[in-house]
């Protein structure tokens, strides 16, 4: 199941922004871009962000041959907010979105009706869309529909919950549901199916690749893998290791999502293409699990080091892995300590497509192109973050300095994050100075919305 990645010489592409003149592949051509968003991969994951136990050839040799960023930053902790960020180029204290939100049986909350998209902003300068994996962001009767907020074509999962099932009973081919026969739709680590969702959702990125070839087309691939629950039909070379069922499971989905990888990239260089596609890869939050868990003791690496995982707002759960490669466009061999965020995804498509963001649409995001081709990360006053689970969490970044606040009456928490990346040493009675500074930012931040007061956990619980 680990595919050979000899060859991975296709491009990629996270762009980020809008404000050089346009890009353009070789021969003038508006480039291709694919995003590929991991589920729950944290960077500690991969090999070339440290891990030793679970093999990703593929996606080390892609960042080997393009950028690796240690700091990319996304949206928030969990899937639907931070998705949100990577579509619309708003952070957390803009989104439509900031948290997950159940609606119905099926779907959760959509993106509201004038919501403006990166697909949007691509399909009007030419390019075919699509999103292939899960979405997450509105069923097809709401507003928040990826057939109505640019995606040409859909494949796969609508419903996070259902995405919890890799034996799914069906999946969606645009807005229509099809029955995938001889699954039960199991969510167990030991369950099985006669079809793993996986294997139709690789085998339509290619597809939709071919059907595109001569381009300029726009991919969204919004894995599954690795997230829970940790199901695979195959633990390849992790069988006979003396592991849990869920550790050989969980190595196994990330090897899996390395093979994926490989034949996409594959492709492109197969087709002709790969010199004018530019490819992101990046986890949709940090690490799913903490480091005192069997899963994290077995591999170590998980949170690279950094304090938090999924849900807090601490550099474990809000860092990535961020790795762009682009032949031609994009410098090999280049690592890059700088920080940017999913927000900036959007604006960095306008400029490399030399479209302009329409008048009125708001947008946070900063234009990342001159970073990736070898320059500086543009500077900004600031990053940030929230998030509406349980308590309404605040975080930003301005600088090297970076506060936290797990609650509305919680007191601030500042760390230098430039000496102390891991968070353990809290300055905020040290220097007063810096929290007055972050109760501004996180004030001004943020646009008040109904849907998403602040919030003590306490409060939230009683319904308040």
């Amino acid at each position: 199941m680990l595919m050979t990645c000899r060859i991975l010489l296709f491009c990629v592409c996270v762009l980020f922004g809008m404000e050089v003149g346009p890009a353009r592949a070789a021969g003038g051509e508006k480039p291709n871009i694919i995003f590929i968003l991991s589920d729950d991969l944290a960077q500690g994951d991969l090999g070339c962000y440290g891990q030793r136990l679970i093999k990703t050839p593929c996606i080390d040799r892609m960042a080997a041959e393009g950028l690796r960023t240690t700091q990319a930053y996304c949206g928030t902790t969990v899937c639907a907010p931070s998705r949100t960020a990577l579509m619309t180029g708003l952070h957390m204290g803009h989104s439509p979105i900031r948290a997950n939100r159940e609606i119905g049986a099926e779907g959760q909350m959509p993106l509201p009706e004038g919501t403006y998209t990166v697909a949007q902003l691509l399909k009007g300068a030419g390019y075919a869309t699509a999103c292939i994996g899960k979405w997450g962001m509105g069923m097809f009767d709401t507003t928040g529909s990826p057939l109505k907020r640019g995606f040409d074509h859909f494949f796969g999962y609508n419903c996070q919950r259902h995405a919890h099932s890799y034996f799914p009973k069906y999946l969606y081919d645009d807005d229509r549901r099809f029955e995938i026969a001889g699954n039960d739709g199991n969510t167990k680590v030991s369950g099985t199916g006669a079809v793993y969702a996986q294997d139709l959702i690789a085998e339509e990125t290619l597809k939709f690749v071919r059907a595109n070839r001569s381009g300029p087309f726009f991919l969204y691939y919004a894995v599954t893998l690795p997230h829970g629950t940790f199901q695979i039909n195959d633990q390849g070379i992790y069988r006979d290791e003396a592991w849990t069922q869920e550790e050989r499971n969980y190595a196994a989905m990330v090897t899996r999502l390395d093979t994926d990888v490989g034949r996409l990239l594959a492709l492109l260089r197969e087709l002709g293409i790969d010199d004018r596609t530019m490819v992101v890869l990046a986890g949709d939050n940090g690490s799913s699990f903490p480091p005192d868990s069997a899963l994290g003791k077995r591999f170590g690496q998980a949170d690279n080091g950094l304090r938090g995982y999924k849900r807090a707002l601490y550099e474990g759960g809000l860092r990535n892995a961020g790795i762009v490669r682009w032949p031609g466009g994009v410098p090999a061999g280049r690592v890059s300590n700088e920080p940017w965020a999913f927000w900036d995804f959007l604006p960095t498509c306008a400029e490399l497509v030399g479209a302009r963001i329409p008048e009125g649409v708001p947008c946070d995001g900063l234009s990342l192109v001159s970073f990736f081709k070898g320059g500086s990360a543009p500077q900004r006053p600031f990053f940030y973050w929230e998030l509406h689970e349980g308590a309404s969490l605040q975080a930003v970044r301005w600088g090297d300095w970076k506060a936290v606040r797990n609650g509305p009456s919680k007191p601030m928490e500042i760390y230098d994050i430039k000496g102390d990346a891991g968070e353990s040493r809290n300055i905020a009675a040290e220097r007063p100075d810096l929290a007055s500074k972050a109760e501004e930012l996180m004030r001004d931040a943020r646009v008040d919305a109904p849907e998403w007061p602040m919030r003590d956990a306490r409060q939230r619980r009683a319904g308040k």
